[in-house]
């Protein structure tokens, strides 16, 4: 029998399932469950804050241990939950959302004492059984009907005036927003803004001394420490779950990803909760979890506060994000590339493309390696992109990259970053050429106006049109596929127009003693850099 495949999961939704598909959304309440109450574990103790309190506008933070200050495993983290907890929220969102229609019944005769029983179980009437008649539509059959949905998820209090954050997924597509404190009053939350990206939303309450938890530095998190998880998780009410950060750096699917990976326990409903150090910071947002089955393995994932403060900041000023743009397509330099470009160690980010932008009005230029940004070293394309969108808009900020072995200063004032991206198109099937000739691995020719018509692209584009890829060869490891067109090649990228061209350049790398070459690849007008090799066997 195959093993079932993990599967990433966004922490809230029920977890009542085996395994079916992958979650994406926030765990569903049951429709029939009677508002949540207050259970003992959440019931404030007398000498805990309570709602209402705000602890004289100071947030909660975790008190004075000796097992706290010598970083070392504490007896019980009970005091630490004790006082954070008061700062943790329940969400519940309610949503309209269409039924799906339920097909697939069987066929029954009229009149069959069968048919109200499948009709109540919402399957498909036979033909011309509707409740409106012969020429009516059943709504068990037909169409889905709209219901009331609810769904639960987590959140924790950032200041005393009512601010909540939590995930984006959680409250996503919600019609009303209810927040339950541990002391069970509910209020109603509106959304300040959110950011998909980074799976954040920022909502609020009415209220003005509410207790409250701060950020802490989650750059400052080490692999090991100790870490405290609360949330609601399947829809339980608070809960608390200890473990260590596993990992840092972790990415998962977005763009600026930067999650702390902890095996404290998380589960559907945990999202958008918080994880603590054992100084009472929250130092992650509990969002994802990696499991076979939809229940917690110990690998769960937190969005880094460094991240979230950022986010959470621009949301309450902006109601928006607003990131910095640089206007270049970028790709991490392979020991392969560096190489091939003549640099000592593989760091950077290597320019692709400089279409018009910031980038562009600054001097940059298609092949140069952006090795500082703002005065720090820039160790790849992940680091460069959150440098990026960190930095202010509209200020001059100083960038140094790599030229032809040489150091270029430039000043590059940033605009405001595109959200959408476009996707990358498909590799193209390219007729065969009598004139194609076999080079490191593939065979190529000419590219010919009625080539580059077919590929789409200008016909006045110069170069080397792919047109089969041998399937052990270093250009099939590297992506390189039929369709795609050689522009430029070398440490200089100069153009190619002809197989002679990228000879004479293959021999010029390897008289300067490299064992690759960069080649300039355009797919579908997108350009990159692929370095192979050229080692003679």
């Amino acid at each position: 029998m195959p093993k079932s495949p993990k599967t990433l999961l966004s922490v809230s939704g029920l977890a009542l399932a085996l395994a079916l598909a992958p979650a994406i959304a926030q765990q569903a309440a049951p429709e029939a469950a009677p508002p949540a109450a207050a259970t003992p574990a959440q019931a404030a103790p007398s000498d805990q804050p309570v709602v209402g309190s705000a602890n004289d506008n100071a947030p909660l933070a975790a008190p004075e241990t000796a097992a706290a200050a010598a970083q070392v495993m504490p007896e019980s983290f009970a005091d630490l939950v004790q006082e954070v907890s008061p700062a943790v929220v329940n969400i519940t969102t309610t949503a309209v959302v269409s039924q799906p229609a339920m097909r697939g019944g069987p066929e029954l005769p009229p009149g069959s004492p069968f048919s109200d029983l499948f009709r109540d179980f919402g399957f498909g009437m036979p033909p011309g059984m509707g409740p409106q008649g012969p020429q009516g539509d059943s709504p068990f059959g037909n169409r889905g009907t709209p219901r009331r949905s609810q769904a639960l998820g987590s959140g924790f209090v950032i200041s005393a005036d009512g601010y909540v954050v939590t995930n984006n997924h959680v409250i996503e597509g919600a019609d009303s927003i209810e927040i339950e404190f541990t002391d069970g009053t509910k209020r109603a939350a509106e959304v300040v803004g959110s950011d998909p990206q980074t799976d954040i939303a920022l909502l609020k309450v009415d209220a003005t001394d509410l207790p409250f938890v701060t950020f802490g530095d989650s750059d400052a998190a080490r692999v090991g420490d100790w870490v405290l998880a609360l949330g609601n998780p399947l829809g339980q009410g608070l809960s608390a779950s200890t473990g260590i950060v596993s990992a840092r750096g972790r990415e998962l699917t977005g763009t600026y990803d930067d999650f702390i990976q902890t095996d404290a326990a998380i589960n559907r409903g945990n999202s958008g909760g918080p994880l603590f150090n054992m100084d009472g910071e929250v130092v992650g947002v509990n969002t994802a979890i990696l499991s076979p089955n939809g229940g917690s393995i110990g690998i769960g994932f937190s969005m880094a506060s460094n991240v979230v403060a950022q986010v959470v900041q621009q949301l309450e000023e902006f109601g928006e994000t607003r990131r910095g743009w640089l206007g270049v397509q970028i790709q991490d330099v392979t020991p392969d590339m560096a190489d091939a470009l003549g640099m000592d160690a593989a760091k950077g980010a290597l320019v692709a493309d400089v279409p018009d932008g910031p980038a562009a009005d600054a001097g940059m230029q298609a092949g140069d390696v952006i090795v500082t940004f703002a005065g720090k070293p820039v160790a790849d394309s992940r680091e460069l992109v959150r440098a990026v969108a960190d930095a202010p808009i509209g200020d001059a900020v100083p960038v140094e990259v790599l030229r032809q072995g040489e150091t270029v200063a430039l000043d590059v004032t940033l605009g405001r970053r595109e959200l959408a991206e476009a996707d990358g198109s498909s590799s193209a099937t390219v007729s065969p050429s009598g004139d194609a000739s076999e080079a490191l691995g593939m065979s190529l020719a000419p590219l010919t106006a009625e080539t580059a018509a077919e590929l789409g692209v200008s016909r006045g584009m110069e170069g080397l049109v792919v047109q089969s890829v041998e399937p052990d060869s270093d250009a099939a490891s590297k992506g390189i596929a039929s369709g795609d067109i050689i522009t430029g090649a070398g440490q200089v990228q100069e153009p190619v127009r002809s197989l002679d061209d990228l000879d004479a350049k293959i021999k010029e790398a390897r008289d300067a003693g490299r064992t690759s070459i960069a080649l300039w690849i355009s797919r579908a007008g997108e350009p990159r850099f692929v370095a192979l090799s050229i080692a003679e066997s």
